[in-house]
């Protein structure tokens, strides 16, 4: 399928967001400037800022553990904590910082994936293996009609990487040895998109996992918002519509997430600065075969969303105008913070982060169990 111009390709993939958003939300991440709609009982949760050194934005996030974390952004930028957040290392590939880092996905302080997002050979996949001190590219696109999003792992071997549609239908890259080599999956077991279709590149989650087997794939622009859902690792595809409201290039859901292969959540909206995102949030109990509008969604656009460990209940979102909080499985969310972030992550022991514009980094504290 070919673009149906630049505008248009600029909002698929977000290019353009950061300028759009650079004026909002000034608040410091810190503790100061959460303001909770509604107080709740048991502790209050709070982002608590990690200084993170620079001024990229930030929309790639790995949680690895409560100590350990790995975010990527704009100009090439990837950064490395082993310590809780207190001291960042910039590990960032040599001769990158043209590029657009949007997705990283790591397993552990020393193994880490990272994808760049543009047109034709602008999007690209590099490895490291030894904490960021050398990075090896795996993938560069060669296909100048085709512009890659984001990407996730069912383990440490296999993994896939979305593309937004070409020839009408999303493309699919797929590794089976830890993303050193990639090929593009064939297009049969993907049905046909939508016009106007595409993800978005917003924060790493627009395809997420669950399990060895099992992905999903978030959609926007088009007249509806659909989520495709994979239980072969990416080789065939069903898809159903969600009550995220789309009909604009600007609209759909932005980010997925699920705790298993049955429970999932979906946050999007509109990301233009001032526009309304009714409806911003759904969840679905059924691995995304349906998906049921919350009673009480975020207030605003929100690109970001993960579930808490050892918890059935509760989740964290987060946009560009505040953060919220469900404590029931998505059917309600209230907020607790107005600071800017893009993407949050939670590690297998507990440890949840975000990170956004401006170099923010910050940890989430005080959750309730």
């Amino acid at each position: 399928m070919t673009r149906v111009g630049k505008t248009r390709r600029a909002l698929r993939g977000l290019r353009g967001l950061r300028g759009l958003l650079t004026g909002l939300c000034g608040a410091a991440l810190a503790v100061a400037g959460t303001a909770p709609s509604q107080a709740a009982p048991g502790p209050r949760p709070a982002w608590e800022a990690r200084d993170s050194g620079t001024d990229a934005r930030f929309r790639g996030l790995a949680a690895v553990s409560r100590s350990t974390a790995w975010v990527a952004g704009t100009k090439g930028t990837v950064l490395l904590t082993r310590d809780a957040g207190r001291s960042w290392r910039n590990v960032s590939p040599p001769g990158a910082g043209a590029l657009e880092f949007r997705d990283v996905e790591a397993f552990d302080a020393r193994r880490a994936v990272v994808l760049a997002i543009g047109d034709g050979d602008a999007s690209r996949v590099l490895r490291t293996d030894d904490g960021g001190r050398t990075w090896t590219e795996t993938f560069r696109n060669p296909d100048p009609r085709a512009f890659y999003d984001c990407m996730t792992f069912f383990d440490t071997r296999h993994g896939i990487a979305l593309g937004d549609p070409v020839d009408g239908r999303y493309r699919v890259l797929a590794t089976g040895d830890g993303g050193r080599s990639w090929r593009v999956l064939p297009p049969d077991g993907m049905p046909a998109a939508l016009p106007g279709e595409a993800a978005f590149a917003a924060s790493g989650q627009c395809l997420v996992s669950s399990g060895r087997r099992d992905a999903w794939i978030a959609t926007g622009g088009a007249a509806t918002s659909r989520v495709l859902h994979s239980a072969d690792r990416g080789r065939t595809w069903t898809v159903t519509g969600t009550p995220v409201p789309a009909g604009d290039p600007a609209r759909g859901v932005f980010a997925l997430a699920f705790r298993d292969r049955t429970h999932g959540l979906a946050v999007g909206g509109d990301y233009r600065p001032g526009q309304p995102s009714e409806r911003a949030a759904a969840r679905s109990a059924d691995g995304g075969t349906t998906w049921t509008a919350a009673g009480s969604p975020p207030p605003a656009y929100r690109s970001g969303v993960t579930w808490l460990p050892h918890s059935r209940t509760t989740a964290v979102a987060v946009g560009p105008t505040g953060s919220d909080i469900t404590t029931d499985g998505g059917r309600t969310w209230r907020g607790f913070d107005t600071g800017s972030y893009d993407t949050t992550a939670c590690a297998p022991d507990g440890g949840c982060w975000a990170a956004g514009e401006k170099g923010r980094a910050a940890r989430l504290m005080g959750t309730p169990h």
